[in-house]
């Protein structure tokens, strides 16, 4: 790795295109973000417009490289790290006839309950490492092959929001294997478009993009498009990896036994394996980084979100005396949720308001509180509520546990609740772990990076992170609580299984009466 060599790391997410410089031996030089709007018309619709993320794409690098002031013959290459299941219908003339239909999307709920329940549903995840539910790829096209014949019918290349930046830069529709891991169409063990899926979808192979390793490189990009981002016409491409994988590498979470745990406003938890593994009831993804590193977990719904509804709707008024006292809201719920003991007096949240993929893969759960007594107060609500989400982390835990051949060694927490004390201790004791909090130095760019030194042989394995990675927090369990957690641990678990039918009524009640408000 050279000193005087520079790396950009570009990150496509959902709220907004992240670009960051670093030398090659890991300080960052510059970066650059442009954030962009989530369209929201209806309860099931979340879509973007692919031109304005593309635009935000050249933005961030053109923006990075001009304030970097760095000499163009000296950046190494652009690595990307791209959300995943988006999809686009792009037609004959290249041009998107629908727009970026993301992750968030739920339109194609009856399709993927179809494919699940009667098509062999299970049978495809363990090929394809995508849990069967309508944030795939595989469950959106097929919604729109048999309910819009007229958008089917026009459609080219059905791809991804990256797929659709690279066609933009170099001309042709190539997909990488960690998102091709992540539409459901993908076989993990032949790396190649998966038959049973493509029969469900009823499209052929030539409707999809050539798939790549997460390692190749692209050097032709178009002249115009160089000059304008203001780099070398030969500069190096590297296709790169997930949000999701990438993120693991660049919070030294990439040996066996170490998890990586995310919580924004959702939230994930991943560990590498060295080959692909599926579990048989159907709870995590298996997708690809590289053909010797492969990533399960699971993501889940409900993060921080929660604590924002609990915000919003059960503190307004500690939140009004936070504002005047010039005080962080959510320092003032967790000095709440902190005058109450481990366990809020057996008080269980199940923290659903947004359906739930991992471990339940069912939009339809639905959110509660159960155990209530007249003995309970509004700071035992707070604090079971902040319970409820670490707790339905811990059951992805459970099933990835079972699939992983080692021990674990070390949680990685990251993301926003990683600022308060109170939820990072809560993690310790809940999974009886030893809880660490990396620096952050915004992890899915900086293993893009990691990725592209990787791809050109500059290191021959990821361990070099350790060198550019410390920690800023580390939390043991406390054996007192442990004690607590355990105890209401499986209650938490056997609740949510024993609803499922109860779900589902109340799901369909609340539809059905969102459509009668809608007609009034």
């Amino acid at each position: 790795m050279n000193q005087n060599k520079f790396m950009l790391g570009v990150d496509i997410g959902t709220t907004s295109t992240k670009a960051v410089l670093y030398r090659e031996t890991g300080e960052i030089i510059a970066q650059s973000n442009q954030g962009y709007d989530l369209n929201t018309p209806d309860v099931r619709t979340a879509e973007q417009n692919p031109e304005e993320i593309y635009q935000a794409v050249l933005y961030v690098i053109r923006q990075t490289i001009k304030d970097s002031e760095i000499d163009k013959e000296d950046l190494s290459f652009i690595s990307f790290s791209s959300a995943m299941h988006s999809l686009i219908a792009m037609d004959e003339n290249n041009k998107a006839i629908t727009p970026c239909i993301t992750w968030a999307d739920n339109r194609s709920l009856n399709w993927a309950n179809k494919i699940k329940n009667e098509w062999n549903g299970n049978d495809v995840y363990m090929r394809t490492g995508t849990p069967i539910h309508p944030m795939s790829p595989l469950s959106k096209i097929t919604w729109l092959e048999q309910e819009h014949p007229e958008l089917a019918g026009k459609t080219k290349k059905y791809i991804g929001i990256k797929e659709y930046v690279f066609n933009q830069l170099f001309g042709e529709y190539v997909m990488d294997y960690s998102l091709g891991s992540a539409t459901g169409m993908m076989n993990l063990e032949e790396l190649a478009w998966d038959k049973g899926a493509l029969e469900i979808t009823g499209i052929s192979e030539s409707k999809l993009p050539r798939l790549v390793p997460t390692t190749e490189i692209f050097s032709d990009c178009r002249s115009e498009i160089a000059a304008d981002l203001g780099i070398a016409p030969d500069t190096k491409f590297v296709i790169g990896a997930s949000d999701g994988v990438l993120s693991n590498i660049g919070v030294n979470a990439i040996k066996e036994g170490d998890v990586a745990i995310t919580i924004g406003t959702s939230g994930a938890i991943r560990t590498v394996i060295p080959k692909p593994r599926t579990d048989q009831k159907g709870r995590i993804f298996c997708y690809a980084l590289t053909e010797d590193h492969w990533v399960i977990g699971g993501p889940v719904n409900n993060g921080g979100m929660v604590l924002r509804w609990i915000r919003d709707e059960l503190a307004a008024s500690e939140v009004e005396t936070a504002k005047r006292l010039n005080i962080d809201a959510y320092e003032v719920l967790t000095a709440i949720a902190k005058q109450v003991e481990p366990g809020s007096n057996g008080l269980l949240f199940h923290p659903f308001l947004a359906g739930e993929r991992a471990p339940l893969w069912n939009a339809n759960v639905r959110g509660s509180f159960i155990g209530l007594t007249l003995n309970h107060k509004k700071e035992h609500m707070v604090r079971s509520a902040l319970e409820g989400v670490i707790f339905n982390l811990y059951t992805v835990f459970l099933a990835l546990v079972e699939v992983m051949d080692v021990p674990v060694r070390s949680i990685k927490a990251t993301g926003g609740f990683s600022k308060s004390g109170l939820w990072r201790q809560m993690m310790a004791d809940i999974f009886d772990q030893n809880v660490i909090v990396p620096k952050s130095y915004e992890s899915s760019c900086l293993g893009a990076c990691l990725l592209g030194l990787y791809a050109e042989g500059k290191i021959d394995s990821f361990d070099v992170v350790e060198e550019l990675i410390g920690f800023t927090h580390q939390h043991e369990p406390n054996p007192e609580h442990i004690q607590a957690y355990r105890e209401l641990m499986p209650i938490f678990i056997n609740i949510s299984r024993s609803l499922e039918q109860e779900y589902e009524q109340i799901a369909a009640y609340q539809e059905r009466k969102s459509l009668e408000n809608k007609k009034k």
